[in-house]
């Protein structure tokens, strides 16, 4: 792990999370193969009569509004998302039971890096702000994400998601948001990260970039 001091001349520290401090296990960056597995789960769960066609047609609205291919920057809200896709259905659904259900279905399995907590705590221990910075899965409510990461926000002094700042990365938004609430200057935070588009919203925003794996050499 790199040596403190060269964090410490930071005044705050914003984490990625998923790929950098913790991951769904076998899950890839692209989840669209799963929707038609969250959706038969949301059908059984409700007991709806939903013929296979639309199935696949909701699968499809779901996949043009993930971030892989849309390539947006302005989050939308889940209940908007799951309501487009399913509004072909003959048999509606209630749209917030159907988000949990959906996720449910896709049977995700968080797990947080054993060097996490860790490298948490050594930043804390130096007197440095912690924040995270996070990208939603496409969908995904901040209530379901939070469930998986308590052990992660427990240790951060601020948590924020595309969904509560209304924004994704590479938008400079959440890291600004970051820096107001922690009153400090954008050059004095440090983003971590693991994929290019987290360097990118560091570009953006004005403030240094390491990835995970240099923080951890």
């Amino acid at each position: 792990m790199t040596t403190m001091r060269s964090l410490s001349k930071y005044k705050a520290i914003v984490f990625d999370l998923g790929g950098t401090l913790m991951e769904y296990e076998g899950m890839p960056l692209d989840w669209s193969v799963y929707y038609p597995n969250g959706f038969r789960n949301i059908i059984t769960s409700q007991d709806l009569s939903v013929s296979e066609m639309e199935i696949i047609r909701a699968s499809e609205i779901m996949r043009y509004y993930n971030p892989r291919y849309s390539h947006r920057e302005v989050e939308y809200t889940p209940e908007r998302i799951f309501t487009y896709a399913v509004e072909d259905w003959r048999d509606k659904p209630d749209i917030k039971n159907a988000i949990n259900e959906f996720f449910e279905g896709i049977e995700l399995r968080p797990k947080i890096f054993d060097y996490t907590i860790d490298l948490l705590d050594r930043c804390s221990s130096r007197g440095l702000k912690t924040a995270c910075l996070t990208d939603l899965p496409n969908g995904m409510p901040d209530r379901i994400f939070k469930k998986a990461i308590t052990d992660i926000t427990g240790k951060l002094d601020l948590y924020v998601s595309s969904q509560n700042c209304g924004y994704r990365k590479p938008n400079k938004a959440g890291l600004v948001i970051i820096a107001d609430k922690f009153k400090v200057d954008i050059k004095d935070v440090l983003f971590v990260g693991d994929e290019k588009k987290d360097r990118l919203t560091a570009y953006n925003a004005g403030c240094d970039f390491m990835y995970i794996n240099e923080v951890l050499r």
